[in-house]
């Protein structure tokens, strides 16, 4: 008599769906880490193609120095796994032409002025002005500006010059007079509303008081009338708070903006 074996079924797995789902994971993970990878090489290239153009331009004279406008100094640059500046090829040069010499980096890229021989030979004529703060002198991304503010040169709401204003104005147009130089003269204000007899807005009071300066710089000291203009911005364009009054009077200021030489090959000779 054969005796039955008793056959036991195996229990269920209902865990066998883990093993699915962690292919899975680990198919996203990797799908993520191929993207993040793509992505970082990307910027890096682009980093490093955006630099080299940054010190092509350096080389070229259309930079100052050797940092970008992040502070970041490009000069050592790995470029391809080789270390060093980047060699930068010059542009050809026009037939006839000698080679250029290196950029002056106290000249001013947009006008070609030595800045720094400008502000010495102004603090020369019209250092007790500067000292009174009567005139400031800055650099601005338009270029270089004399700022003559209205405690020196005029009463207020008023666009006649004082008494020894014409003065102050002739020697800074004497300096000027000296380099060769196109000039925008700006009128601005405060933003206190104003409305007399004579000027209806701060428009009309800082126009009359930029054209007042202008004419003193072409009747009385020679400056040529085709290398300046004139323009007139009220209260719009402040440099200061107006809600103190040594803003406000910052403000109101008569600006002489140097914008450019009458040649600008000037400028790589």
């Amino acid at each position: 008599m054969r005796r039955r074996i008793r056959q036991t079924a195996e229990p269920e797995n209902h865990d066998r769906w883990l093993v699915s789902y962690s292919d899975f994971i680990t198919v996203l993970f990797s799908f993520f880490v191929v993207l993040f990878a793509t992505s970082y090489r990307d910027n890096q290239t682009i980093k490093k193609l955006s630099q080299a153009i940054h010190i092509g331009f350096q080389e070229l004279g259309a930079f100052s120095g050797g940092q970008s406008s992040y502070g970041v100094a490009y000069r050592d640059l790995k470029l391809n796994g080789v270390a060093g500046p980047i060699p930068v090829q010059p542009p050809p040069l026009p037939v006839n032409h000698s080679p250029q010499k290196p950029r002056d980096e106290n000249k001013s890229v947009a006008t070609g002025v030595d800045i720094g021989e400008l502000q010495r030979q102004l603090e020369l004529a019209i250092g007790k002005e500067i000292r009174n703060h009567e005139v400031i002198m800055r650099v601005t991304p338009e270029g270089f500006v004399i700022s003559l503010k209205d405690m020196g040169f005029f009463n207020s709401g008023e666009a006649r010059l004082l008494p020894g204003a014409a003065d102050k104005i002739e020697r800074i147009a004497k300096v000027l007079s000296q380099h060769g130089l196109e000039l925008r003269v700006e009128g601005h204000s405060d933003d206190q509303p104003i409305h007399t007899p004579e000027f209806r807005s701060n428009w009309e009071l800082s126009t009359a008081r930029a054209m007042a300066v202008l004419m003193m710089l072409i009747d009385d000291s020679g400056i040529d009338p085709k290398k300046v203009s004139v323009a007139g911005y009220g209260q719009f364009r402040p440099i200061a708070d107006n809600a103190t009054s040594d803003g406000r009077q910052m403000n109101r200021r008569v600006d002489l903006v140097v914008v450019a030489t009458t040649n600008q090959s000037r400028v790589a000779q």
